[in-house]
């Protein structure tokens, strides 16, 4: 007994849906571990007795659902959708023919700036426009019917606008697409008035400082007396003059010298010479024959040596002219010493003159590199200007013609049929949502269902052997039986369902303890009216009407169920056996239907005394396990009334109750747990009150869940098949 009150202690918590709890210890317990009872999997078909089970669950809310898909599509006013579409396009670079492709990120963010409330505001100013309504009350419904969407990877845009009203749609839907461009336009033109006007403003900068650097160029060359001529200073060309002056007059020099030493050398030799100051006839005739002679000795030197023919005789001509002019050279001797006088002075003043140039020249050069720089920053500055003066041109020339990056691919048309409510999706939609939500609901009573339904269910959720389940009358009695008791019944239907139920239940006592027959077996349930009494007297009556001894003692103080069942009133009962007021053996009251002995209560049996926790209560049952086959016990519930855990812990076992889906797992437990503290031996739970005809929907598995395939055997006369 100890070790009992410990194992069932440690399996009261009742287990997770999706976990088989451990079996009770005992010995059916242990019967059920060496048959190997499978834990608990996925099984379709026990998916579909549950959808079956809860069909009108399912039903009502599926059609909920399409009702109201049906009326939210009725109710509501229909809409029509417009749609435009522009298509961005980036201008053709020079040289190309066609425009370039815009980019994704491009066309995403011009998606956005459609969808702008900048934008929006513009609409509803055009659209008050033309509607004569204030633009702020138009602003939301033109925000709230809008819908801007990319044509897949295209660089199309595609603008829809839904309203009630379809020329509203058509309308607004066009309006943006319009709104859109001039947006674009204004933004270029707004973008080229600012450029416009900061070039502008830089370029009088610009213009200041080129002006600036030309300023400080000429004021430089001014100081410095630098010549404005590129390339070349003042100084330098006064140096060039002389340069070229003094390179003449020492020509001239070189030229006077040469002629008076000709002139003294042929006075000398008696030769004649070429100078013109001779100015005699005769020095003229032969001064023209000896230029002639002089010349084709020149010829004659370049072309050929000193030693040639036609040289040496030109040479002698030559020579026998100058004799005859050597007499007129010395009247002009005194004439070319003094040409060449004057030359020489000449020389010498022009030599003065270059090294007081060449000295000035000299500071020219240091200012002329400082100068270089002035030029080359007044150039940048040039450049920078001029670069700045071509943007500001062209921005001026493209002032007002601004184009867009967009056109309008298609402009909306007025809508033949509304857009929503699209009837049939709805409906498709609800009834869709329907399904998914009866499914869920119908899992979700499912999962919340705290009763009982199946052996299954029992020993996962209890951790406690399944004796057996007992069908309502309702559920399996002909409708001319229906008006009977479940205890007459089994008397005049010994063959039906129900009794055969019973035996079942019956014949589960012989083994329910250790192997063995019970003979002191509780009747108990959690609540009331959980059918406990009714199945304690029908266990009874069965087993007396078997052949065994068999009695059955009632115990519950306020209800007397056996008494009610079984019609007795007695004078005497129970408590006066307890209280020494008289013998069981005398109280005894015979059913004479099936020979069951009854130990009842009287009318006035109550009493608040603890008349079961007592050793006339342990001679009783000692005496009447002595006496009979089986005695049956039927107890008040155990959370009602605390007796029943006296009396059963006295008991070789107790068969618990619980009604069919009705009685919640929670009471059960509590229950069950109040038992065992008292140190009771649980044989098992019975499942009371089971509708056969609905446990075909709920009790995959179980055994009643094949009862319409093997009812007709019961309704069959004895003899038959």
């Amino acid at each position: 007994m100890t070790e009992q009150k410990i194992a069932m202690s440690d399996t009261m918590v009742i287990p997770r849906q999706d976990e088989p709890a451990a079996p009770a210890a005992g010995p059916a317990a242990s019967a059920d571990l060496e048959r190997g009872y499978p834990e608990e999997r996925f099984e379709p078909a026990r998916l579909l007795t549950i959808f079956l089970s809860r069909w009108r669950l399912f039903a009502a809310i599926v059609a909920g659902c399409f009702l109201a898909a049906l009326a939210a599509s009725l109710l509501t006013k229909p809409k029509y959708t417009a749609t435009s579409t522009v298509v961005l396009e980036t201008p053709a670079a020079s040289g190309d023919t066609a425009p370039r492709p815009v980019d994704t990120a491009t066309v995403d963010t011009e998606v956005e700036v459609v969808r702008s409330r900048v934008l929006a505001q513009k609409v509803s100013q055009a659209l008050a426009q033309q509607k004569g309504r204030p633009a702020s009350e138009l602003l939301p419904t033109v925000e709230g019917g809008l819908k801007v969407s990319r044509a897949g990877l295209t660089s199309a845009i595609n603008i829809s606008f839904t309203a009630q009203d379809r020329e509203l749609a058509r309308d607004v839907a066009n309006l943006y697409a319009n709104e859109y461009l001039v947006a674009q336009r204004e933004t270029k033109a707004l973008a080229g008035r600012t450029s416009g006007a900061f070039l502008n403003n830089r370029l009088a900068a610009l213009k200041a400082d080129v002006d600036k650097a030309n300023a400080a160029i000429a004021a430089y060359r001014q100081a410095n007396n630098l010549t404005a001529t590129p390339g070349a200073s003042y100084t330098q060309g006064e140096v060039s003059s002389y340069n070229q002056q003094l390179a003449s007059a020492r020509a001239n020099l070189a030229e006077t010298e040469a002629r008076l030493q000709l002139a003294r050398a042929q006075l000398t030799r008696g030769g004649g010479g070429s100078n013109e100051s001779f100015d005699s006839q005769v020095l003229r005739q032969l001064r023209a024959r000896r230029a002639e002679l002089s010349g084709r000795v020149a010829q004659l030197s370049d072309r050929y040596a000193d030693q040639h023919p036609d040289l040496l005789k030109a040479r002698s001509e030559l020579t026998d002219l100058d004799a005859q002019i050597a007499g007129e050279l010395r009247r002009v001797i005194s004439g070319l010493e003094a040409d060449t006088q004057v030359s020489r002075q000449r020389v010498a003043s022009l030599q003065g003159s270059l090294g007081a140039a060449r000295g000035t020249l000299a500071n020219d050069t240091t200012a002329s590199i400082e100068l270089a720089e002035l030029e080359r920053a007044a150039e940048a500055a040039r450049g920078v200007y001029m670069d700045f003066l071509n943007r500001a041109k062209q921005t001026s020339a493209a002032s007002g013609g601004e184009q867009p990056d967009a056109r309008v691919l298609s402009l909306a048309r007025t809508p033949g049929k509304p857009s929503s409510p699209n009837i049939p999706m709805n409906l498709a939609l609800g009834l869709l949502f329907g399904l998914g939500a009866g499914a869920a609901g119908v899992l979700l009573a499912e999962r919340l269902q705290s009763s009982l339904t199946t052996g299954r269910d029992v020993e996962n959720q209890l951790g406690l052997p399944f004796l057996g389940a007992l069908p309502s009358l309702d559920s399996v009695a002909e409708a001319e039986h229906r008006r009977l008791s479940p205890v007459d019944y089994l008397i005049e239907k010994p063959l039906s369902s129900f009794s055969e139920a019973i035996r079942s239940l019956r014949t589960s006592l012989r083994t329910v303890r250790d192997g063995r027959a019970a003979k002191v077996v509780v009747f108990t349930s959690a609540l009331p009216s959980e059918g406990k009494s009714t199945t304690a007297v029908c266990v009874a009556r069965s087993a007396a009407q078997g052949g065994g001894r068999v009695l059955i003692i009632d115990c519950d103080l306020r209800r007397r169920n056996v008494n009610n069942l079984l019609g007795i009133e007695p004078e005497q009962g129970l408590l006066e056996v307890l209280t020494g007021k008289a013998r069981w053996q005398d109280v005894i009251v015979k059913d004479e239907a099936s020979g069951l002995d009854v130990l009842p209560l009287a009318h006035s049996s109550f009493t608040p005394e603890d008349v079961f926790d007592t050793a006339a209560m342990n001679a009783l049952l000692r005496d009447a396990a002595s006496a009979y086959d089986l005695v049956i016990v039927d107890t008040a519930p155990t959370l009602a009334v605390s007796d029943t855990r006296v009396i059963a812990a006295k008991a070789d076992a107790v068969i618990f109750l619980a009604k069919w889906r009705q009685t919640p797992v929670q009471a059960i437990d509590s229950a069950l747990k109040l038992l065992d503290s008292s140190g009771a031996y649980i044989g098992g739970v019975v499942l009371s009150q089971v509708d056969m005809k609905r446990q075909v929907r709920y009790g995959y598995g179980d055994q009643t869940y094949y009862y319409a395939k093997y009812r007709k055997y019961y309704q069959e006369e004895p003899g038959a098949r």
